[in-house]
């Protein structure tokens, strides 16, 4: 059980490590971050629970809706009504890409969970493929996710709307894609190749433009005070 907890968790904490890292400015404190973490552990329960009724009741059928609400919708508005209730407004969300850091957090949280499950029904030989895929992708979903509520908080308030409308619409798209591929295509190996590599780029590149918002940002603080000297 030891090895399948450590397998389960290794891949969870390598890359919000990675993403808190990449924070050039002022890194968010580690106690809100695990207390984010740990609100993605939680959350997982009560989604679980949820598709489990659609599943054996036949709520959802088909591949389709089974990706889009039962997996996508579900996940997505979870993971985002909690980082909008509880980190949207908390004083350490103070820069855009602390909503980068926070989005992965969140997201690796109820990946760890899910794939703890997994691997302990399947066995640890499906770890490294659940690294690479299911929660690779849940961290690229909150990557993404974060980059639009930072960009909500910190932009002006004319646009905040759409950034937030933004900031969950994205990522269940890119989530609802995803797990149609999984379960609608026989050779599906072939296109979610692909599909992850440009989740990568595209939280790779969210990534990058967090950390020229973050940088504008403090440049005009900094006028701001040289101005008010």
């Amino acid at each position: 059980m030891l090895v399948v907890f450590s397998a389960g968790v290794a891949p969870g904490l390598a890359l919000l490590s990675y993403f808190y890292l990449r924070d050039q400015f002022e890194q968010e404190p580690i106690i809100t971050v695990c207390k984010t973490f740990l609100m993605g552990v939680l959350i997982t329960f009560p989604i679980m629970f949820l598709q489990y009724v659609m599943s054996t009741e036949g709520i959802i059928q088909g591949g389709f809706l089974n990706a889009f609400v039962s997996a996508a919708l579900l996940e997505e508005f979870f993971k985002w009504f909690v980082l909008f209730l509880a980190i949207y407004k908390h004083a350490e969300f103070d820069e855009p890409f602390d909503g980068i850091v926070y989005g992965a957090s969140i997201s690796l949280g109820f990946a760890t969970v899910e794939n703890i499950l997994y691997l302990a029904v399947n066995g640890v030989g499906f770890a490294l493929g659940r690294a690479l895929l299911p929660v690779s992708s849940h961290a690229l979903f909150g990557v993404i996710m974060g980059y639009y509520l930072g960009k909500a908080k910190f932009q002006n308030k004319k646009s905040q709307k759409r950034w937030l409308f933004y900031s969950f619409l994205v990522p269940f798209i890119l989530h609802g894609l995803y797990d149609f591929i999984l379960v609608s295509e026989k050779n599906w190996i072939y296109y979610i190749l692909p599909f992850m590599l440009f989740l990568w780029w595209l939280g790779l590149r969210k990534v990058k433009h967090a950390h020229m918002l973050t940088q504008g940002l403090y440049k005009n603080n900094i006028q701001d005070k040289n101005a008010s000297i």
